[in-house]
């Protein structure tokens, strides 16, 4: 089974398993999803409890899911910062790739040290190699850094687990802040010989085709310093207006700090603290609680190990979905015919990422018009996002094919076109990723088939050739839809009459 913490301090968050009491003069620091100096807790404690240290990163065989083309690309960025950022504190990074516990262990009596300290992870891959660190018994140390709350401490008042956000959401408000978070420290002290490790060029985590990555570099710069610059720029910008700007995927008021958080560049409670230095406003406020829904997304995974693999609501595994290739690979490509969702899937092709509105509205148009697998979509993403978090990545997809816990009930459908008009409306966003069909008028932009041939001829755009008809009407999708849901729930019904 498993490892769950045993104790949390002070919001930092401890967990001491097995082996005995006594202060190590070595001590193996594992980066497993905390790749930075600022605000890491196993670093502290790793410096509080021995002399040196092993800086130890581990790819872990097989790769997870979470670890796709995309993933890895900002991986390979993130490790180079990392390893910068130790050597300029007179330390190093010892690489391995392999199976984690087996590999901690071969580190262990390779240096001699005698504790391990990692940051505590809700993905049951990590929750494994812990639990086989374990039973070795490996003297492992877990520190809560990478969520704002011990996903063990929150209960309902009968001790459940939450499954709605907004309960959950209420009850974490309620709980003693995150803790002050730490500082670099000055130096960090290492064995004057240390293990062997793997050259991270060896790993090939870089694309075979660097054009596939061109999009990626000329968006994003991994690594723990673009990180805090990129976090202090949101704070002092657009957070005043994230409330209502963070629909508008046309204009750059969103934080984007979503890798940084993703490979732990970034802290949540050094964000968290810096939005609560002083009275946050309205934007501020919805940021701080879109870190709370990060928050719970971990808990749910924590607490739902299958959650990636398995609907929350136990009916819905029953919802017959189509199994069709081409609808798929057109909705992969962006080349639907529907214009916010080409836009989104191909912003996210060319450069890791998507904007958070228009994720809601390609996982609708998958999950609800084509009637297509949400695990399938979660697979997309994982393999292109650069933020992919399988907890994050989970819940989502859940909540949007209605499948989930707290979801958006599968009955209620997004309308890409409404959408598109509503966020924007200015077509933008559209334009911008779309543009064969740029020169239409923003009354037609988010539904070209609705243009009269002369707007069209004026364009220069001929549907089906220039751009494509809608793969599927949307009106006749969203009945399928409907009654797929009814038919669902009427069968589940009937079968257990409840």
């Amino acid at each position: 089974m498993a490892p769950s913490p045993r104790a949390l301090v002070s919001g930092v968050g401890t967990a001491t398993y097995g082996g005995m009491a006594s202060t190590p003069r070595i001590a193996v620091l594992w980066f497993r999803r905390d790749l930075r100096l600022l605000d890491n807790p196993a670093l502290h404690a790793a410096l509080r409890g021995a002399e040196r240290i092993v800086p130890l990163f581990v790819l872990p065989e097989p790769l997870p899911p979470e670890l796709g083309a995309a993933a890895r690309w900002w991986l390979h960025g993130s490790l180079l910062s990392l390893r910068e950022d130790l050597a300029a504190r007179g330390a190093a990074l010892v690489l391995r790739r392999g199976d984690p516990a087996r590999v901690v262990a071969e580190i262990l009596a390779e240096s001699g040290a005698q504790s391990v300290h990692a940051c505590l992870c809700p993905e049951p891959a990590w929750r494994a190699a812990d639990a086989a660190l374990l039973e070795s018994n490996c003297r492992l140390e877990l520190y809560r850094s990478l969520t704002l709350f011990d996903p063990e401490a929150v209960k309902t008042r009968d001790g459940g687990i939450y499954g709605m956000y907004t309960p959950y959401a209420n009850t974490v408000r309620g709980l003693p802040p995150p803790a002050t978070p730490l500082p670099i420290p000055e130096t960090i002290p290492v064995p004057k010989k240390l293990p062997a490790g793997d050259r991270l060029e060896d790993w090939k985590l870089l694309p075979k085709h660097p054009d596939w990555a061109g999009g990626l570099r000329t968006s994003w710069t991994a690594g723990e310093t673009r990180a805090r610059e990129r976090g202090r720029a949101f704070l002092r910008g657009a957070a005043r207006q994230y409330d209502t700007g963070r629909n508008i995927p046309g204009r750059d008021l969103t934080s984007r700090l979503s890798p940084h958080l993703r490979f732990g560049e970034l802290s949540p409670r050094s964000l968290w603290h810096a939005i609560y230095r002083h009275e946050p406003g309205a934007g501020e406020s919805v940021f701080a609680g879109e870190l709370i829904w990060r928050d719970f997304a971990a808990y749910l995974l924590w607490h739902h190990p299958d959650l990636p693999d398995k609907p929350l609501r136990a009916e819905y595994e029953a919802l017959p979905w189509r199994d069709s290739k081409s609808d798929l690979r057109a909705w992969q490509k962006g080349e639907t015919g529907v214009p916010i969702v080409d836009a989104g899937m191909r912003q996210l092709w060319q450069t890791g990422w998507m904007h958070n509105r228009v994720r809601m509205i390609v996982g609708s148009f998958l999950t609800k018009h084509l009637l297509i697998d949400w695990r399938r979509g979660a697979a997309w993403f994982l393999d292109t996002l650069v933020d992919a978090d399988l907890a994050a990545n989970s819940m989502n997809w859940q909540w949007v094919a209605g499948t989930g816990i707290d979801s958006q009930p599968f009955f209620r459908v997004f309308n890409p076109v409404t959408q598109g008009q509503r966020f924007d409306a200015d077509g933008a966003y559209v334009r911008s990723f779309v543009p064969e069909i740029a020169r239409l008028p923003d009354k037609f932009l988010h539904a070209p088939w609705t243009a009269p041939a002369a707007i069209l001829r004026d364009a220069g755009i001929k549907l089906g050739e220039t751009y494509r008809t809608p793969i599927i009407d949307l009106a006749a999708g969203r009945e399928r839809a409907l009654a797929t849901w009814k038919n669902t729930v009427q069968e589940k019904t009937a079968r257990t009459g409840t």
